[in-house]
């Protein structure tokens, strides 16, 4: 294949095609002097646009659809250097960072394969380091594209459910993640716009009721024909995605407006943040109603400890105060970036009604903007300051079993996110096995167990948890599992295997075919290991071959093949 682009002949072409002709876009972003052509040679579709709600982070790039197959040829957008490869099983997969001289850098991944001179230094080190997942640098004169130029072929690995390119634009020297799609308004076209389909109501904790009661409410659009009551302190949140002309994908809502009484109460426009902004997703919207019902809910208001820039609201922080007996009128104004746009209206009505105030303190009322500690017999968790985005007061408990490694900790009866990881750690009470390796800290989740992973010091499991729940310590003396796939394509070198580890997961796996390591990929999508180059295998001799397969705790798994 031909991987160099010429230019020469659609040079004048190409030029013409990278001119940026936003309609009307909802965008602070600066444009580059030097613009950006398409990563391909057909027409543009989006299945996925930028800053979607994604559990944990929101969606840094945009995802081109490859026209339903892997393997079409991406083009360098922008003249530079590719500055970073990586392989992994899930995430983007097959990753190349293209550096470009107008202060940008491009992210491209799920590719099925990189140009031969990159492909061949990729392999050298996975071979030489016997493994699959890869992280390398290169300087500027190791790998130059021009624009136009062919890196890569589209595909679909790593935690990726169909042929697309996900590619991002990053500022090269914040790392900011900023919106492709305002280089792309040209090639696309919108005319349609975002829909909503419920609305959630907060009453402010001992300041405000709603119909009633001082618990959140979700009401349907449909079912807002009519007031609702309210009285004193509350905030709203939306339930909304836009979508495109041609496709049936939902994506993110680019900017919500929230006025009451024609009075602007919030804004949020996602047109970019910065790597460390990513977590306040969980801040911006409703966590709980994502992790217990997988709904997404934007949240009109803006937490104390949530500091994304992408956020404006009033000197309340998008709290309405209903304080008078009448009618208040809500409208939410929501727009994409080609400007389309749809408003709702619904109205509260104002109604008196005693607020029940709620005690603040107690032994533990963790506090935003300062650090804690929560300590019980065995136990601590230390949460700094800026882990949270706003007071909790937790609801804790200590559940004593006799047979127990550890007691099992309560840290709160609901999902909570923290910004960042905080560490936890646990005392062992019972040593069923000398082998500390084989301790680690579990989490019960919706009936299951999932590892939070761990190391043994001095009596405790110490580890880093990410959100506040129930933890314990367990015990994994269980090896993983290897089934062999296709046993009688074996010998073309389709050679295939489902590896799966049930407790702590699988951390490494090797495969030998002669006393050579052979290199397999393994896919998170389904626990599938396969032969990556079946052309190393000789045809037509017989061969011995060894897998073996670790899990986090050191637990081995060692099978051997004739074929």
């Amino acid at each position: 294949m031909n991987w160099k682009l010429s230019i020469r002949k659609n040079i004048y072409t190409l030029l013409l095609g990278a001119v940026v002709a936003v309609g009307s876009p909802v965008s602070a972003q600066e444009k580059p002097a030097n613009p950006f052509i398409s990563p391909f040679d057909f027409p543009l579709v989006l299945s996925g646009n930028f800053g979607e709600l994604r559990s944990n982070h929101f969606h840094g790039g945009v995802d081109f659809k490859t026209q339903g197959v892997v393997g079409k040829p991406i083009r360098c957008i922008a003249d530079g250097y590719v500055s970073r490869v990586t392989v992994t099983p899930g995430g983007y997969g097959q990753a190349v960072y293209i550096t470009h001289d107008n202060g940008y850098t491009s992210v491209h991944g799920h590719l099925l394969k990189f140009a031969p001179e990159i492909e061949k230094v990729v392999e050298a080190y996975q071979y030489e380091h016997e493994t699959f997942a890869v992280d390398l640098k290169f300087e500027a004169d190791k790998f130059p594209f021009k624009q136009g130029e062919i890196f890569a072929l589209a595909g679909n690995e790593g935690y990726s459910f169909g042929p697309h390119l996900h590619m991002e634009i990053r500022k090269t020297d914040t790392g900011e993640y900023v919106d492709p799609l305002q280089f792309y308004t040209h090639q696309i076209k919108d005319t349609t716009a975002p829909r909503a389909s419920h609305v959630i109501f907060y009453p402010q904790a001992g300041e405000g009721m709603i119909a009633g009661a001082q618990r959140k409410k979700v009401m349907s659009l449909e079912s807002l024909k009519a007031p609702v009551e309210a009285w004193g302190k509350i905030a709203v949140g939306i339930k909304a995605y836009d979508y495109m002309d041609g496709t049936t994908n939902n994506y993110g809502v680019r900017s919500v407006r929230l006025l009451v009484d024609s009075v602007e109460v919030f804004r949020s426009t996602v047109d970019g943040f910065l790597p460390n902004e990513n977590r306040m997703i969980n801040a911006w919207t409703d966590y709980e109603e994502y992790v217990s019902r997988n709904s997404w809910f934007m949240r009109s208001q803006i937490l104390p400890g949530n500091t994304w820039r992408m956020l404006s609201a009033n000197d309340e922080g998008g709290v309405i105060t209903i304080d008078e007996e009448r009618l208040y009128r809500f409208r939410y104004e929501l727009e994409d970036l080609y400007g389309n746009r749809r408003t709702y209206r619904f109205e509260v009505l104002g109604k008196p009604v005693q607020v029940i105030p709620v005690e603040k303190g107690g032994k533990y009322c963790f506090r935003w903007n300062s650090g804690n500690v929560l300590q019980e017999p065995g136990m601590e968790l230390v949460v700094p300051k800026g882990m949270l985005y706003d007071d909790v007061q937790l609801n804790t408990r200590v559940i004593l079993d006799s047979l127990g490694i550890s007691y099992t900790y309560q840290l709160h009866d609901k999902p909570l996110p923290l910004h960042a990881g905080c560490p936890l750690k646990i005392g062992v009470r019972r040593y069923p096995l000398a082998d500390m390796n084989k301790y680690y800290v579990v989490r019960k989740h919706k009936g299951k167990n999932v590892s939070a992973g761990g190391n043994f010091e001095d009596g405790y499991m110490h580890t880093t948890i990410w959100e506040l729940g129930t933890y314990s310590v367990a015990l994994d003396t269980i090896a993983p599992k290897v089934v062999p796939l296709n046993k009688p394509q074996w010998k073309t070198g389709n050679i295939r295997f489902k590896i799966r580890d049930a407790e702590t997961g699988i951390k490494d796996y090797k495969v030998y075919i002669d006393g050579a390591f052979v290199l397999f990929k393994f896919s998170s999508k389904n626990a599938q290991l396969s032969c990556v180059h079946p052309q190393r295998i000789r045809k037509g001799v017989k061969h011995t071959m060894e897998v073996i397969v670790t899990d986090h705790c050191g637990n081995e798994t060692k099978e051997e093949y004739q074929f």
